[in-house]
């Protein structure tokens, strides 16, 4: 008769820890940094411009990996899908949603994704609600309630459009990710990335060029340095970062570790750009992070 010995948990990397920050500090700034451009840049084109670039540094990334960049026929509409929620949706509601809201604000609305995801699930896969996740949705509402609080009714007017795209993107984007598990696209992660990001964007800046007007003049130096920042790191090194952490880390453990975006977000807003950062703003924070434990955690 043999022992069954007890199952080791499971390693956690060094190295994949290392990537999960990499990706959590990416972009977790570049959420002040794209209301800051925002100032000089009209959204729709500084989003889908930065977003076709950063799609094709990616494509040259995979081909120079010896990843094939070829997508098979059947697996076309299910790319065009995820493109549209998780990438064009993201990208268009969640920068008209700064022009309304401090990036502090927006950064918590939009992780709320893992809750309404867990709510997702169950009419998309079958997945019943638990207990915890009734919780999470009670916590992400709470946050959402502080953030919309302010200082007073006219404030929660003012912010009503950009709270209600940042919620439209975000649950967007959790759809998005619960169709990819119902209709996954097979590919390795860096050319699924191109593929999807370099779709989202293309018909963002078509028609960010058609309807805006943008004066490339009027960019400051600044300006310069922080789109190579939006294109560079967010797109590409946080993008990879991010399928490295994957590729290391148990699933859970990388979705938690994701939650240090909000806060990295928060707290450099306040600092870089001066939005505030008082109880208001720490209950939001605190609310809300807690409804996504939750949630991953269910």
């Amino acid at each position: 008769m043999t022992e069954s010995k007890p199952t080791a948990p499971a390693r956690i990397a060094p190295a994949g820890l290392m990537f999960l920050a990499i990706t959590s500090v990416g972009w977790g700034f570049n959420w002040p940094v794209t209301k800051y451009l925002l100032s000089e840049l009209p959204p729709l084109t500084l989003r889908g411009s930065t977003g076709v670039i950063g799609a094709a540094l990616l494509a040259v990334l995979a081909l120079a990996r010896s990843q094939s960049l070829k997508v098979e026929r059947h697996l076309w509409p299910r790319l065009m899908l995820s493109a549209l929620l998780n990438v064009t949706g993201w990208m268009v509601l969640m920068g008209l949603a700064l022009l309304w809201l401090p990036a502090s604000e927006a950064a918590l609305i939009a992780y709320t994704m893992p809750v309404w995801a867990s709510l997702l699930a169950w009419p998309v896969l079958g997945e019943r609600p638990t207990v915890l996740r009734t919780v999470a949705l009670v916590m992400a509402f709470a946050g959402l309630a502080a953030i919309m609080g302010g200082s007073g009714i006219s404030a929660t007017t003012e912010k009503l459009p950009g709270i209600v795209m940042a919620l439209g993107g975000a649950f967007g984007f959790a759809l998005g990710t619960v169709l990819a598990k119902k209709l996954p696209v097979p590919l390795p992660p860096i050319p699924a990335a191109a593929w999807q990001i370099g779709l989202g964007c293309f018909p963002i800046v078509i028609i960010g060029l058609a309807v805006e007007t943008t004066h490339i003049d009027d960019v400051t130096q600044l300006g310069w340095w922080l789109l190579i920042y939006s294109t560079v790191i967010q797109f590409c090194i946080a993008y990879v970062s991010w399928f490295a952490a994957l590729a290391r880390l148990p699933a859970s453990v990388a979705a938690i570790g994701t939650m240090a975006v909000p806060v990295i977000g928060v707290v450099a807003s306040a600092i870089a750009l001066g939005e505030p950062l008082g109880p208001i703003q720490i209950a939001a924070l605190v609310f809300t992070l807690a409804g996504v434990v939750l949630a991953t955690r269910s």
